[in-house]
């Protein structure tokens, strides 16, 4: 039984933590070590368990995408209870708390609500507990996010930002493995496989708080990726987004008992006594795996409907006499479709999202509802995020926006032509006003929940000084012979372009909180001729956060090739999906940058000489395998 979003009481001072809104509205006045450093349980307080084994009680404090993880208890066959006031949490049975977001706006709903008190109560009389992501990191003492800010302290630490002077780009967002220090219960389906984690802080283990680690994960240090101790348990990853198929049991090309690594932690979670499976053989993990990405572009055709689309160089129209929208299928079957073949992480964008007021496509924002009920990996929106004024004169921030589609079950917002904009106000004053969508979002929901599109065309130059804007010599000399380029930002699809260059944008948007970007290509874009490498290289190596390369993918080989000739951290195509010229296997998926990265994906183990078929082979590595050696 789901109760209804949380009505406080009217002895409660502060909004609903089951609305967004209430979040905004406490973010923009948190308060600095406004709580103690340990909560010390109140004497009147005591923990009576419900009786009920088919409800889990969720806390939901009103921030990012806690719809995935709703979806993610039904589908195991559970009942979800709404905590509406601090005693269903001391009445709970079991409790999950998915922190989403930053730090300071959810310790500022706990502490005003009183449900921190209740929670250190219910932890601390050993109740059958789930945090995570946020939900562990809050267990600690303090967070260096936007403070220093006192947490629930629970567990002894400090939870601070990565180091990203190494060279490892922050936030963490992908997929990474897990080193296992003791018997976790919840953990024993995974091993060292390979979990989804996005985020920019992380607590470090320490000799006050070994007793509390169940797992790490090493991403530039070690880091704390679980805790347990008795019924317990906080993860810093998401078991939510961590779909796809958790292992391979039988020899060689025969699959055997398969089933979904995060899932198996929740499931592993609420029904701890069960025998599920085996405990799986502990391994080497590997380092942070590189991400395959498949995007959806998506936009009504000309009889209203929502249709899936694909564009050569930005233009989605059929070249035929009704000049009809192409339509490549339906949006929430393709992204369960790519979700079961094997993708990372799908991506929505609504290239038609810069004319319209965004809260008013309610067909976008049911996609969203409807494919986060059956994809378990990270979705992605863009399109229209931005602030607006409605025919009513109704203002609506770009945070409000935003807040609609993690509410829907986005887990990252892209913004595009806003950011353009905010770049360029930024490079100019040299002001961080905290009004731009960027700040705003970022400042709520974390930087890793924000992903800045950008939309570039190559400008050719004879002599990189004839432009004030960086430019790069070409591999490939442009159609005069002219071996410069410089590459133009544009907006609204396309069809603007703007007095800034990529590199420039990019370098903003990180200063301004954006946590990672998506580099597409113009001249690229739907030529199938491969990703624009000049261009990645030079952005790539530009920002120490996390960039996606995007346009241009027509083959296997292209995704390696961008792989070892640049620091993207992730590739994201369309048409190559769409056209169904590729073959993904579970254990052999992802056009070869496993076996680039040791072999380990996903929880998955790779069979790593076969990647990707098309008409031509299959591609992995520098190899090239006939159609024969296909599965």
């Amino acid at each position: 039984m789901e109760a209804a979003p949380f009505t406080p009481p009217s002895s409660f001072k502060t909004p609903s933590i089951s609305s967004s809104s209430s979040l905004i509205s406490l973010s923009k006045n948190f308060s600095r070590n406004h709580l103690p450093s340990k909560f010390k349980s109140p004497r009147n307080l005591s923990v009576r368990a419900s009786n009920d084994d088919s409800v889990v009680t969720l806390l939901d404090y009103g921030a990012g995408n806690v719809r995935s993880v709703r979806n993610a208890i039904r589908h195991l066959g559970f009942q979800i209870k709404d905590v509406q006031t601090p005693r269903d949490i001391l009445n709970a049975r079991r409790l999950i708390f998915p922190g989403v977001g930053a730090f300071a706006p959810a310790m500022d709903v706990l502490n005003n609500t009183g449900m921190g008190e209740a929670l250190c109560t219910y932890i601390q009389n050993d109740r059958p507990f789930l945090g995570i992501c946020l939900g562990l990191q809050l267990l600690f003492e303090s967070s260096e996010e936007n403070g220093p800010v006192g947490g629930l302290g629970l567990i002894p630490g400090v939870v601070g930002r990565f180091d990203s002077s190494n060279g490892f780009r922050v936030p963490h967002i992908g997929w990474n493995a897990l080193q296992i220090t003791k018997d976790s219960e919840i953990l024993d389906d995974i091993g060292n496989r390979h979990v989804y984690f996005v985020h920019s802080y992380r607590a470090m283990p320490s000799n006050e708080n070994k007793e509390w680690i169940s797992s790490t994960c090493n991403y530039g240090d070690e880091f704390i990726a679980s805790v347990r101790k008795g019924k317990v348990h906080a993860v810093q990853f998401h078991p939510e987004k961590s779909g796809g198929k958790l292992f391979i049991t039988s020899a060689f090309l025969f699959l055997q008992h398969m089933d979904y690594v995060g899932l198996s932690v929740l499931r592993r979670f609420l029904l701890p006594k069960s025998s599920l499976t085996e405990k799986h053989t502990e391994r080497k993990a590997s380092k942070l795996a590189k991400r395959v990405i498949a995007c959806l572009d998506v936009r009504t055709n000309d009889e209203g409907d929502l249709v899936v689309t694909k564009g050569d160089q930005y233009d989605v129209r059929e070249h035929a006499e009704k000049n009809e929208v192409r339509n490549l299928g339906k949006p929430v079957e393709l992204a369960g479709k790519y979700y079961k073949d094997g993708a990372d992480e799908v991506s929505f964008l609504n290239i038609t999202g810069f004319r319209d007021f965004p809260l008013g496509d309610l067909p976008m924002l049911q996609v969203l509802r409807c494919a986060s009920e059956n994809v378990f990996v990270p979705l992605t929106v863009g399109g229209g995020i931005r602030d607006f004024t409605d025919s009513n004169d109704r203002y609506y921030s770009s945070l409000e926006v935003a807040s609609e589609y993690f509410r829907s079950g986005a887990d990252k917002i892209s913004i595009g032509s806003d950011a353009v904009h905010a770049a360029e106000e930024y490079l100019k004053t040299k002001v961080k006003t905290g009004k731009s969508s960027i700040e705003q979002i970022s400042r709520v929901y974390g930087n890793q929940a924000v992903v800045v599109s950008i939309d570039p065309r190559r400008v050719y130059l004879n002599d990189p000084s004839d432009v004030e804007f960086k430019s790069i010599r070409l591999t490939n000399p442009g159609p005069n012979g002219e071996e410069y380029a410089w590459y133009q930002c544009t907006i609204n699809g396309g069809r603007e372009g703007r007095p800034i260059g990529a590199y420039e944008l990019a370098k903003a948007v990180e200063e301004l909180g954006a946590g990672e970007i998506l580099l597409n290509c113009i001249d690229c874009d739907g030529q199938g001729k491969g990703f624009d490498i000049d261009l990645i290289k030079m952005i790539s190596d530009a920002v120490s956060i996390p960039v996606i390369a995007s346009s241009g993918a027509g083959a296997a080989e292209h995704f390696s090739d961008v792989f070892s000739k640049t620091n993207a951290s992730a590739a994201l195509a369309a048409g190559i999906f769409h056209r169904k010229e590729t073959f993904w296997l579970a254990g052999a998926h992802s056009v070869c940058e496993r076996a680039l990265v040791e072999g380990r994906h996903r929880g998955q183990d790779l069979i790593p000489f076969c990647v990707l078929r098309t008409d031509k082979g299959s591609v992995c590595g520098e190899s090239q395998l006939p159609p024969s050696f296909c599965f």
